[in-house]
């Protein structure tokens, strides 16, 4: 969409303004669930709905007058590459006037990961000339879902207090479901077991608080970026996330478990006053035929450990 002020400065849209109508549209985007923020020429950010607070945790006053290249909502694709100095939308949609649209990452205030739909539009003068752009985004969460699973979960004890996870008592049962879907249906099923890596030293240097913080921002990662509906990921116990994903294989396992390292890895916790990184080792398998339960989360967990072996911050597949 082109958004145009009756004067061609998009800076007089805020929720201060005198203007009857420019107030209009200010309370209009307000009442969106999707994050709007518009940025001029220089890419410095002249406009912030709450959208956009209740989705990345920045007040409008944080944000208004920062350029969004100064990086703190820090977007990735889904290779892990940093958009916000190098392949920015906002800045091509600038460039050349092209309206763009794409799935990315933004980072959250708190730290976690948040996949998001971005849509992007040039903002033109009534003399035709480009004056900045507008972002739209929408988180793409199955937050539905989730909630849903959250519920059931909260009313079986199956929740694990901490992280909002599934505890392992749930994802242990969930494993054996999707052994018995193998073997009756030929349903194929990954495990990935996921470690924080170092978290001990972190737990003794910082703290619990830190080491709990650090807990939250890897699972909400996790949670949230989960491929499908019907995938899954618990808490397995201490620093270790179990994750369950149907219908794959061993190709695209390892690409899932190596998105998620990525994404780990570009968010952050704080450790005391500054945002320390986070890195993970994973162990990821197929379910197989002769499988129990019990040896495939076994196998997951002793390649994990093969990755803690041979330098942290990577992924076995076996």
């Amino acid at each position: 969409m082109e958004l145009v002020s009756p004067s061609g400065d998009v800076c007089r849209l805020s929720r201060s303004d005198g203007d009857d109508s420019l107030s209009f549209h200010a309370k209009l985007l307000d009442s969106l669930f999707d994050g709007v923020y518009f940025v001029d020429v220089q890419r410095r950010i002249t406009y912030w709905n709450h959208g956009s607070e209740n989705l990345t945790g920045y007040s409008a006053a944080e944000a208004v007058g920062r350029h969004c290249f100064d990086n703190f909502l820090a977007h990735v694709d889904k290779a892990g590459c940093a958009l916000c100095a190098n392949g920015c939308p906002l800045s091509k949609t600038i460039q050349d006037g092209e309206r763009r649209e794409g799935e990315l990452f933004l980072r959250h205030k708190q730290g976690h990961r948040v996949p998001i739909c971005v849509r992007v539009a040039p903002i033109k003068s009534t003399s035709g000339d480009i004056i900045g752009a507008v972002e739209v985004f929408s988180d793409i969460t199955a937050k539905e879902q989730s909630e849903k699973r959250v519920r059931e979960l909260e009313s079986m004890a199956y929740l694990d207090s901490l992280t909002s996870l599934p505890n392992r008592r749930y994802t242990g049962l969930k494993v054996k479901q999707a052994l018995e879907e193998f073997q009756q249906f030929s349903r194929v099923f990954g495990l990935l077991m996921i470690d924080i890596d170092d978290f001990k030293r972190v737990n003794d240097r910082y703290g619990h608080d830190a080491g709990d913080a650090t807990l939250r921002v890897v699972s909400e990662t996790l949670k949230k970026n989960l491929r499908r509906e019907d995938d899954l990921v618990g808490r397995w116990g201490g620093e270790e996330f179990l994750m369950l994903l149907s219908d794959l294989n061993a190709p695209l396992l390892h690409a899932i478990a190596e998105r998620f390292r990525v994404l780990v890895g570009k968010s952050g916790t704080f450790v005391g006053e500054n945002r320390g990184p986070v890195t993970t080792s994973i162990g990821a398998t197929l379910i197989a035929n002769g499988d129990s339960a019990e040896s495939a989360i076994k196998r997951a967990d002793q390649l994990m450990y093969l990755s803690k072996s041979n330098g942290k911050n990577r992924t076995t597949v076996g």
